[in-house]
């Protein structure tokens, strides 16, 4: 029997079987290009719907939670961590965000304010004797001092420095957290001037401060670093710089980070940087009255009262002296402060929220008196204090 030769089978070459996995591999990467296409337009949404909601103007709010306080109108708020400093002369407490206590400290101050750098904060009587130094888990140390506390700063390890008024002359003294004296230094008021700011910087090594004097009938402002540290110590007095400004009042100055300082003038700010021995590295003129400043860790930010025309401007930089935005509005608000890129002003019953950017992301009356507004977790939500409550709320249209 003859077998019939198949004429439809055949051998696979290797030649076809190359061909077939390159058709193989063609559809893979074609597959994994329309998957490419597809997240990209995916991003290109949300980003650009993110967006649009971040450059929109919110008017309302949506209130999602509420807790009730049981406080009054004579207690202030500061944001601390993950929760809320209250305090009043009667006392300091430190809340969850859902306005629960976590501990008390109490005390007796008849002018309390407080001073919030990283992890540590302190509250101090102004004009009275008694400092507080606290952490997340409660009180570090107290410090009781002999003259009247004018002003006072503290760094992040808990170092504090007052200004004392005196009678003979002003003293500079810093503390340790568990209240003992570090330094003690009677300001020289001949020479140098009346101290009227001081800063400290993160380790609490560097003390910059501010003088007011007068010569021959001309105000002068100097601005004073010391070094508590080895370099500090060729030096009798600690003075590593001094800086002498004519026709200037000097009545702010804060540390940015570490190696930062900013000195703020009626109509400029100085940005001194070094470790050791900071100097001045820059002076923006504003040209326009400061109504007030504030500042982050990155940016230095003014309302400036408009000069020519009615309303303020809120405007912001960077240390390297670059400016990053400047916004017009109206209103006048007493609080302003800038958090995670949004300044956040409030008087009253009023606020208004401008973002870094320039956007003014919320303008709107409440109806209650509010004491303090705080981001929080999500998108344009936000923590409002008020003398009867603590709220989360939603920004919307």
């Amino acid at each position: 029997m003859i077998r019939k030769k198949n004429v439809d089978l055949h051998l696979v070459s290797d030649w076809d079987s190359d061909k077939q996995q390159g058709n193989i591999r063609r559809k893979k990467l074609k597959r994994s290009h329309r998957w490419m296409i597809y997240m990209l337009l995916i991003i290109m949404i949300v980003c650009g719907t993110l967006l649009l909601l971040e450059n929109q103007t919110y008017t309302k709010l949506l209130k999602v939670a509420t807790y009730e306080a049981n406080t009054s109108d004579a207690n202030q708020y500061a944001t601390f961590e993950n929760g809320l400093v209250r305090y009043s002369r009667d006392g300091i407490v430190y809340l969850d965000r859902k306005n629960k206590e976590r501990w008390i400290q109490p005390c007796q101050m008849k002018n309390p304010d407080i001073k919030v750098v990283g992890q540590t904060f302190a509250v101090s009587d102004i004009g009275g004797n008694s400092i507080m130094v606290f952490n997340e888990q409660g009180i570090k140390g107290e410090m009781k001092t002999t003259r009247p506390i004018e002003k006072f700063t503290i760094s992040s390890q808990g170092i504090v420095g007052v200004i004392l008024n005196s009678e003979d002359a002003p003293i500079i003294t810093l503390y340790d957290a568990m209240g003992n004296i570090l330094v003690e230094y009677t300001v020289p008021v001949g020479t140098l001037g009346y101290p009227i700011a001081l800063e400290l910087s993160q380790d609490g090594k560097i003390l910059g401060v501010s003088y007011l004097f007068t010569k021959g009938g001309v105000l002068e402002s100097k601005v004073v670093f010391y070094n508590f540290g080895e370099k500090g110590n060729e030096n009798t007095d600690y003075q590593v710089t001094q800086d002498t400004y004519k026709d200037k009042i000097i009545p702010e100055i804060y540390a940015l980070d570490q190696n930062s300082f900013v000195a703020v003038s009626d109509d400029s700010f100085l940005v001194y940087e070094g470790d050791e021995v900071p100097k001045k590295k820059r002076e923006v003129q504003l040209k326009q009255e400061i109504r007030s400043s504030f500042h982050t860790e990155k940016y230095i930010g003014f309302i400036l009262l408009n000069q020519d025309k009615s309303g303020y401007e809120a405007r912001v930089y960077r240390k390297d002296g670059k400016q990053l935005m400047s916004k017009e509005f109206s209103g006048e608000y007493t609080d302003v402060k800038m958090v995670q890129g949004d300044i956040i002003m409030n008087s009253g019953k009023n606020a208004c929220i401008i973002t870094k950017n320039g956007t003014i992301k919320f303008q709107g009356e409440f109806t209650t008196e509010v004491l303090e507004i705080i981001p929080t977790f999500g998108f344009h939500r936000y923590l409002m204090v008020s003398a009867e409550e603590l709220s989360v709320v939603y920004l919307i249209k």
